[in-house]
């Protein structure tokens, strides 16, 4: 059978495309990353589609001639720029490159929680200044993680939290997915998320973005929050009301945050988080490890051999739920 016409919704200079070379042989390829670049192309004939995250809205204005195509891949975890209606109306399986940045982005979170508990930014201040000081520091022994989202970040971050004695406590929407779950000491509905705020020392937000989980952090939840509390998002930026957690931070409603994922990128000049020291800012890079973009795309060809071979595909997304 010959191979599909795969189109590739991407720089056609960047990196990571160079994988695709092991595709068997016969495979054509068209990459592009504007409307104008396929326009002559012969998109009708596409069977597989695969995208970046930042391109995905090229999809949309691209699906009318999308007459074949029988498999469309993300390669981000994040669905919310590439669902719209049609596709998720659509029998076309969708997979994205869920889990491939779980493991960098727990380490990220778990540095974040050893950051404010050793209070580390003290004793760089110190040594600058060549200031002699001790100070108490805290442990992550027996504190709660809360986390909002038990997905594969969420279970990543469980997973080395408990390495560290901590006690964790999960809310999802189908909490019974994690009744069973050894890394997990409690799990919440949906409707318990004062609960879980109340009782976490740490709270994860990681989360999708849709329209159920928009703005679910915000000043209720971070008022419910210990002022010794710390926010960590890793998710998606407006899952937590910004201005809600600017005002938490300045007047102290919680110690700090620390954050990857903000509801405008990059961040603004001038922009409050830049100036507030309880916060610990990552510019969208906790997952840039030296092999994120090739990590993902090794996904992708993985999934692509199961294609050929009629095998189940992995992370087939759930496109009605958004992730």
């Amino acid at each position: 059978m010959a191979e599909p016409l795969l189109i590739v919704i991407a720089p056609p200079a960047e990196r990571s495309l160079a994988l695709l070379d092991r595709l068997p042989g016969e495979t054509r390829i068209i990459a592009g990353d504007t409307v104008e670049r396929f326009q002559d192309a012969p998109v009708e004939e596409a069977g597989v589609v695969l995208t970046t995250g930042p391109l995905s809205g090229l999809l949309r204005p691209l699906w009318p001639r999308f007459r074949n195509v029988k498999w469309i891949h993300s390669l981000s975890a994040g669905l919310d720029n590439t669902l719209f209606p049609e596709l998720v109306e659509s029998s076309i399986p969708l997979t994205n490159s869920r889990g491939v940045y779980a493991r960098s982005l727990a380490e990220f979170a778990l540095a974040g929680m050893l950051w404010f508990a050793k209070d580390l930014d003290r004793m760089r201040t110190n040594q600058r200044l060549g200031r002699w000081a001790q100070f108490d520091v805290d442990e992550l022994a027996g504190r709660t993680l809360g986390i909002v989202g038990y997905g594969e970040i969420g279970h990543a971050v469980a997973t080395r939290a408990k390495a560290f004695q901590m006690r964790v406590h999960a809310l999802r929407r189908r909490p019974d997915l994690s009744r069973a779950d050894a890394f997990v000491d409690r799990v919440y509905q949906a409707g318990e998320l004062l609960d879980l705020c109340a009782a976490s020392d740490y709270l994860l937000a990681s989360a999708p973005l849709t329209p159920a989980t928009q703005g679910m952090l915000g000043e209720p939840q971070f008022r419910a929050l210990k002022p010794s509390s710390i926010f960590i998002n890793l998710g998606r930026g407006p899952v937590a009301v910004e201005s809600a957690l600017v005002r938490a931070l300045r007047e102290r409603w919680i110690r700090g945050a620390v954050l990857d994922v903000y509801e405008r990128e990059p961040l603004p000049d001038g922009h409050p988080f830049y100036e507030l020291e309880n916060v610990l800012l990552s510019p969208h890079c906790a997952d840039h490890t030296a092999t994120w973009t090739e990590d993902s795309m090794l996904l992708f060809l993985d999934n692509y051999e199961r294609f050929r071979k009629g095998e189940p595909l992995r992370n087939v997304a759930d496109k009605r739920n958004g992730y």
